[in-house]
């Protein structure tokens, strides 16, 4: 099991995930939609995750989303690198209902993020431009490259949820164990 924290003025938050889990999961971040998002990823990546944040909603959750996003990201790159042993590549597309999304993943311990998801506006009360904000956030202390395209669709929420979805099979199947592959790079170290 993986433990981060990180204490700011605008956020407390406590990180626990185990990389190899059954996708159990306990979020509480206060805003109700990035939960839901947050259970999905844990449910889909086979992570048994943990989150607690209080962070400053009385201004808005961009905080909140972002610095979850780091801690997550930092969390996630203590139980992944140094890379052996593992795929090192996934990818998935997640279809929800018209709503299509790929995500392509590499564990290459460099940050990089293709974000071409065309929502905008609000999902209840939360802020479609957030979901950028945290897969950013993720991907750049994890750190890991990451392509996050839509295919399709044109509702805000399907097309969210897919897109973490997406990202929670990608990581899955980027983490399995295959013993036969060592360090997965011609430069021989991850």
């Amino acid at each position: 099991m993986i433990e981060k924290e990180r204490s700011t003025k605008e956020t407390e938050i406590r990180i626990a995930l185990n990389l190899y889990g059954e996708g159990n999961s306990a979020i509480e971040t206060g805003v109700g939609f990035f939960d839901h998002m947050l259970e999905s990823f844990a449910r889909h990546a086979l992570i048994d995750l943990e989150v607690e944040c209080r962070g400053d909603l009385h201004i808005d959750a961009h905080h909140t989303v972002e610095d979850v996003g780091i801690v997550l990201g930092q969390a996630l790159g203590e139980a992944i690198y140094p890379v052996r042993g593992i795929e090192r590549f996934g990818n998935a597309v997640v279809v929800m209902d018209e709503a299509a999304v790929e995500c392509d993943i590499d564990l290459s311990h460099r940050p990089f993020l293709v974000y071409e998801l065309p929502v905008d506006g609000k999902v209840g009360e939360f802020d479609t431009e957030l979901t950028e904000e945290f897969f950013r956030a993720m991907t750049f202390n994890l750190p890991l490259t990451c392509h996050l395209t839509a295919r399709r669709g044109r509702n805000r929420h399907h097309l969210i949820e897919a897109a973490f979805k997406a990202f929670a099979v990608a990581l899955r199947r980027a983490v399995t164990p295959n013993e036969r592959i060592g360090v997965p790079s011609t430069k021989g170290v991850l």
